[in-house]
């Protein structure tokens, strides 16, 4: 009994002994001296940084942010007066130019439409190049009166002749086209009848004055020859033989003298009277020629293409349209972007153009200009009526970065603006003046091709492209051809096949 509790008492010293000893050794592993903590502490050695080579395809392109708008913007004014402002009325009614019908922004205006109205009159928008630039009445000529017949024609109010000479049937024409508006075409006002009843009176008085001296020599009356002093004295005597010659002697000269005066005299008379009313028949009939119905040179205004849409108005009614009076547009959408001018080296006019809005829905467009052209067109200049510009040059004769290095104008980090034509607008329209993302494909591999990122390349002293890659048996130099770049990744091809896809090149240290 006393054997066995010994033998227990050493079995508990022993397994005191192990525990003690277990402790100290997990307790020994978890201490480290200040020397093996600053070891922990140190980054490991350095190596090079690499990525894999991969295998794909790669696309070009230029991004960008546009912004949907109406085609070329062009300020808007009037070329003159609209109607005629009398003088000499009472209190020169009239005389102020005055909005009656203001123009109406978003309208869309197609030949022959009434814009607006000044002093209860229209101004009427036509299809032609030549700007309104004066008023157009009988007497005026040139190409600006050969579009308003062209026009007229169009509108279907034939003119006769298109000779560029405003005759009466161009009067005519203009008549019916604002009495299809419901409009009066401007007469001629009071001051212009009053001038053209002068010229008639002045040409009735000068006939009159010829027929009334026609008449006067074609009764062949002679008017007696005066009496003088000798023929009184010698009444008494006058049976006598002196008298009787004295009398025969005088009868036998004078009469004769003085009738061939009085015929000068008259033929004088006539031929002067006959200038008078020719005279006054030329002035008639230059007058005349220019009397009738006009376009005043603010009623029109000349478009190089319609219809078009009034973007901004600037005034209202009650207001003087002196000035620029709005802004209008094209009917169709474009969009306006700016890219740097290292893509725009990229970029030529025809090039495709992926437009995406807001909304993830998609459009397609064409680069339709490059640089100054495409340049937005200063809408806000005070200048006159819309005019067109010629083409400058064929797309398909562009060459890449051409268009780019005339904007930049031998800045290439200038921004470079751009155009985008958008035939079928699709779910751009009604979008005007909203954002839209824009992408441009400017080239793409020939199918799968080895890339690297662009960090791989390196140029050596021979000025060829190189990368380095990484193998067990450490870095080797590989020459390459560089290809199409994307997204930071490049196409290359190895000189000597000594690259393929799986292979690390090295990008850092």
């Amino acid at each position: 009994m006393k054997h066995l509790s010994v033998r227990k008492q050493l079995g508990a010293l022993v397994g005191t002994v192990v525990l003690v000893g277990a402790g100290g050794w997990i307790a020994g592993t978890q201490v480290h001296s200040p020397a093996d903590a600053a070891a922990a502490r140190n980054a490991p050695k350095a190596g090079p940084v690499t990525v894999g080579v991969q295998r794909q395809s790669l696309i070009a392109t230029v991004v960008a942010n546009g912004s949907i708008e109406f085609a070329s913007p062009q300020p808007l004014s009037l070329a003159g007066s609209v109607g005629t402002a009398p003088s000499g009325g009472a209190a020169d009614e009239g005389a102020e130019q005055r909005v009656t019908k203001a123009p109406v922004a978003g309208a869309k205006i197609k030949e022959g439409d009434v814009l607006m109205a000044v002093n209860g009159r229209p101004v009427l928008a036509l299809s032609g190049q030549v700007p309104m630039y004066r008023t157009l009445g009988p007497g005026t000529a040139g190409d600006d009166v050969k579009q308003l017949q062209r026009a007229l024609r169009r509108l279907g109010f034939e003119p006769g002749a298109i000779s560029g000479n405003y005759g009466q049937g161009t009067a005519a024409a203009v008549t019916q086209w604002y009495t299809s508006k419901g409009y009066q075409a401007q007469q001629p006002g009071p001051d212009e009848q009053q001038q053209l009843g002068q010229l008639q009176q002045s040409v009735s008085s000068a006939q009159e004055t010829l027929l009334t001296m026609t008449g006067s020599e074609s009764t062949g009356g002679t008017r007696a020859a005066p009496r003088t002093d000798t023929d009184t004295d010698s009444g008494a005597d006058s049976d006598s033989d002196s008298g009787t010659d004295s009398r025969t002697e005088a009868g036998a000269s004078t009469p004769a003298t003085e009738s061939s005066n009085a015929k000068e005299i008259r033929k004088l008379q006539l031929k002067s009277a006959q200038k008078s009313l020719d005279m006054a028949n030329a002035a008639l009939s230059t007058y005349q020629s220019t009397y009738g119905t006009k376009v005043p040179a603010g009623e029109a205004v000349f478009f190089p293409k319609l219809p078009v849409r009034l973007d901004k108005v600037t005034v209202k009614t009650g207001d003087s349209p002196a000035g620029q009076i709005g802004t209008v547009t094209g009917s169709e959408l474009v969009v306006q972007a700016v890219v740097p001018g290292s893509d725009g080296e990229l970029l030529r006019k025809g090039m495709a153009v992926e437009l995406t809005t807001a909304g993830g829905e998609k459009a397609r467009g064409t680069v339709s200009a490059l640089g100054a052209d495409a340049a937005p067109s200063p809408a806000d200049d005070g200048g006159g009526q819309s005019t067109g510009e010629a083409s400058r040059g064929s797309e398909s004769e562009s060459e890449p970065g051409a268009d780019a290095e005339t904007a930049a104008a031998g800045d290439p980090s200038a921004p470079v603006p751009l155009r985008i034509s958008v035939p079928d607008p699709g779910p751009l329209a009604g979008q005007a003046g909203a954002s839209v993302k824009v992408t441009i494909k400017i080239g793409a591999s020939d199918g799968r091709v080895l890339t690297v990122p662009l960090a791989a390349i390196r140029t050596s002293a021979d000025g060829k492209a190189r990368v380095q890659v990484q193998r067990d048996s450490g870095v080797s130099d590989v020459q390459v051809t560089v290809g199409l770049s994307a997204a930071g990744l490049v196409e290359v091809k190895p000189a000597d096949g000594a690259l393929k896809q799986g292979d690390n090149v090295v990008v850092g240290k």
